[in-house]
């Protein structure tokens, strides 16, 4: 598809955007015209593809208050502005039974794919109500929020904590005219795959996933990275509090 402008002028932070989903979005939208910040604890990734995309790439562990504030800095003081937030940096453990789950499980999934989000609208909040600004958070949640497995019991109420922050929210700055929604993708083809299947990832071992997705695939990152695009664009300026399933029919 040829490149657009349903972006153009925006300017965004995507994490984890140096490969996955978030690299999906991150090409996406500066396609469709933004100036986008890839923040990513892999350098090599992120330089990479941010060479590739001609935007800005930050090294940033999302969980850390300081890294934060500095992504606001660098979006400040390269683009005088920010208008879009995409918590997309997620973590999982290898799919194990419930009981057998450490702490250090636990507080993984925790602090990557609900403290970041915290962190990302107790800093970057302040920001747009001072400004008077409308703003778009797009959180990348998983059906696993909505629809759960075994074996995946804190990395699932994680992301229905995204799911409900991100609602919560909605509602909450609405009248500022700062939208938060969700997007929730089934199983792709991901560097984190082999953990939600607890095997390799084979054609073979993914088959018992997707044969409850009623389209026959799992999502992939231009899937994930279409949804955002409207979600953060003027398209859906009337679009807050919602929950899209990328999923191919999977929560139905």
């Amino acid at each position: 598809m040829a490149p657009g402008t349903r972006l153009a002028g925006k300017v965004a932070i995507v994490t984890g955007g140096a490969s996955g989903f978030g690299r999906g979005i991150a090409t996406k939208f500066v396609q469709e015209g933004a100036n986008v910040i890839i923040a990513d604890l892999s350098a090599e990734a992120g330089q990479a593809l941010a060479k590739e995309l001609q935007c800005n790439f930050t090294l940033a562990d999302v969980t850390k208050r300081d890294c934060w504030e500095h992504l606001l800095k660098v979006a400040i003081d390269n683009f005088k502005q920010l208008d879009i937030v995409v918590n997309n940096a997620g973590i999982t453990y290898p799919n194990k039974a419930t009981a057998d789950v450490t702490d250090k499980d636990f507080d993984l999934v925790m602090n990557v794919n609900v403290k970041s989000i915290y962190l990302s609208t107790n800093i970057l909040l302040p920001y747009f109500l001072e400004n008077k600004k409308p703003a778009c958070f797009i959180t990348v949640a998983s059906t696993a929020g909505v629809r759960p497995r075994p074996r995946l019991t804190w990395y699932n109420a994680s992301k229905a904590a995204a799911i409900n922050a991100t609602k919560t929210m909605a509602v909450e700055y609405g009248p500022q005219q700062i939208r938060f929604n969700s997007v929730s993708p089934v199983i792709g083809t991901t560097g984190m795959t082999h953990l939600f299947l607890g095997k390799p990832d084979t054609e073979e071992n993914r088959k018992q996933f997707l044969s409850v997705v009623p389209l026959g695939r799992g999502s992939t990152p231009s899937d994930v990275a279409n949804a955002c695009c409207y979600l953060a664009s003027e398209e859906a300026a009337f679009i807050t509090g919602v929950n899209i399933e990328v999923d191919g029919g999977r929560c139905v």
